[in-house]
């Protein structure tokens, strides 16, 4: 990227706030505004113009792009040469697109197949980083073997760009799975966990699960003998593929009737949607009532509910996990849940190794960062 006009145009913007001691919000498509602490960057440091592929190895497996390209345009390069990012990293509408690189591996969120695939930190192998001094910086690499500053490249996974301008990130993507097949059950939450705990010991294709209102489904992936093994040993009812590609799709962009309902329901007012991140092996969250729909394998509880932030983060904390206020109109209690004073202490010494002068997304993350 050295002599790249559209980076030493971004390097301009943050040498001049910098200067007047001024802020900077990063932004993309600005599809997750919503999410984490309210942005109060003094301007926009727009990472759309840094765009593009710049290299890409399907017999390797690893595609490097710039942070403000469309993920529309990358998936369907990999869906090019029958391969895809696994961890189905969510589409949400924004006011220019539904999504940027840069903005996928900021926020650090991931779709149905996380328990199964892995998350984002995982898929990736190298960045390059503009931090507060005005220093482009890389992280680890472009293959597997390099592991120099692997783990630093993983680090800016859910960082909410507080740490610097992500200009380029080195991704391991995956071929596409021969088969796919989704199965239908009838369960209570409860039922349905227990037998999500139990598949989950046995050899079994899992893919992706989801639990809404009585009802669980299954995504099985692999090879076609393993699906077809499973579909037959697992029971249920198998869901015509249209239906299964379109109810998947829409969960993973939160467009599906659940998200739906929580999104009307947030910008009413008094209810707030929650991402709780507990063992699969949690009993069900009964006690906080609400709309609840469970994802993972049981990991990931949303819960769509007026009970009080410090009733939803006991549960969670009793359950062995912790709460996301993941969409509010009212973020006074913290978005993210509190941290220990060493943990504390440890993301303010990042911040300020980072960006000393406290320019990129103030306050994302927690109010003091």
């Amino acid at each position: 990227m050295n002599n790249d006009p559209v980076l030493a145009r971004l390097i301009d913007q943050v040498q001049t706030a910098r200067a007047a001691r001024g802020t900077l919000e990063i932004r993309g498509h600005g599809s997750k505004r919503f999410y984490g602490e309210a942005p109060r960057g003094a301007a926009v440091l727009d990472t759309r113009p840094l765009s593009g592929i710049s290299s890409y190895e399907p017999t390797e497996l690893v595609v490097t792009v710039r942070a403000g390209t469309p993920l529309e345009e990358l998936e369907a390069a990999l869906a090019g040469k029958g391969q895809f990012l696994p961890f189905e990293p969510p589409r949400l509408e924004g006011e220019g697109g539904r999504g940027t690189v840069g903005g996928m591996v900021a926020a650090g969120l991931a779709g149905p197949a996380r328990a199964t695939a892995g998350s984002v930190r995982d898929f990736v192998l190298g960045a390059t980083l503009l931090n507060g001094q005005c220093e482009v910086v890389r992280f680890g690499g472009q293959v597997m073997k390099n592991v120099a500053g692997y783990d630093v490249a993983r680090m800016l996974a859910g960082s909410m760009g507080i740490l610097g301008l992500i200009c380029e990130v080195s991704l391991k993507v995956l071929p596409l799975p021969v088969a796919t097949r989704t199965l239908r059950f009838q369960l209570d939450q409860a039922q349905a966990l227990d037998k999500l705990n139990a598949w989950g010991g046995q050899p079994l294709p899992l893919n992706a699960s989801a639990w809404w209102n009585g009802t669980l489904l299954l995504r099985l992936s692999g090879a076609r003998a393993a699906v077809d093994s499973a579909t037959a040993k697992l029971g249920g009812e198998v869901v015509d593929d249209e239906s299964a590609a379109s109810f998947w799709r829409n969960l993973r962009d939160q467009r599906d009737d659940f998200f739906q309902l929580a999104a009307t329901a947030v910008a009413q007012g008094g209810r707030a949607l929650w991402r709780l991140s507990v063992p699969q092996t949690a009993a069900p969250l009964a006690a906080l009532g609400g709309n609840q729909l469970v994802e993972w394998g049981g990991a990931q509880r949303w819960l769509l509910s007026d009970a009080p932030a410090a009733q939803v983060r006991e549960a969670a904390q009793r359950a062995g996990g912790h709460a996301v206020l993941y969409a509010a109109q009212d973020k006074a209690p913290g978005v993210f849940a509190p941290l220990s004073p060493p943990l504390a202490r440890i993301h303010r010494q990042l911040k300020t190794a980072f960006d000393p002068d406290r320019v990129f997304n103030p306050g994302r993350l927690y109010p003091d960062l």
